[in-house]
């Protein structure tokens, strides 16, 4: 996110899923799950889209996540699409280099502990971080299929650290194990 986050008084928002959840921007339909492809284009750069693809493989083509993201979580407090793309790269790029994102490499395709897995959370961030994750599984063996990561904007700019991270107010309906997708991140 630019350095202006702060400055746009929005530091008790949160950063969730690594993407910030509010209402669409004034001047912008609501986006629907239903019908990505009906939300402006974002206008990314080609540079940043490149970057995008290696991180968000639904990012631009026909899938249109790109433009369905920027427009539910992004253009709510005006960012430039490159920038609020950048940092998702970032930050991405962070958990992947991170004690947890060698823990969940390591464990690809493999069913983990509720305890493992926040464990491996605790030691990379500490204790607040396990309450800022929410986890979302399907199916039966249960897969995880979506990790929510709550951050407070004013720590956006800033490498992962321990003061990062926002509490959750539910922890998801992963049950006390469930696979990760042997695909990886």
């Amino acid at each position: 996110m630019p350095k202006s986050v702060s400055s746009r008084g929005v530091d008790e928002k949160t950063l969730d899923a690594l993407r910030l959840r509010h209402s669409p921007g004034a001047n912008m339909a609501e986006a629907r799950a239903s019908n990505k492809c009906a939300a402006p284009d974002t206008g990314l750069s080609v540079e940043m889209a490149s970057k995008l693809a290696g991180v968000m493989p639904g990012a631009g083509g026909q899938s249109c996540l790109e433009r369905y993201e920027y427009a539910k979580h992004g253009v709510c407090f005006g960012f430039n699409p490159d920038d609020y793309f950048g940092t998702m790269v970032r930050l991405n790029g962070e958990v992947k280099q991170s004690a947890f994102g060698q823990f969940l490499a390591q464990n690809y395709g493999q069913v983990v502990t509720r305890k493992a897995f926040n464990k491996a959370v605790k030691q990379t961030w500490g204790s607040d971080a396990v309450d800022a994750i929410k986890l979302t599984c399907d199916g039966n063996p249960s897969y995880l299929t979506e990790m929510q990561i709550s951050l407070l904007a004013d720590r956006i700019n800033q490498p992962l650290q321990t003061a990062s991270f926002a509490p959750q107010k539910h922890p998801g309906n992963c049950g006390k194990s469930f696979r990760l997708d042997a695909v990886g991140y």
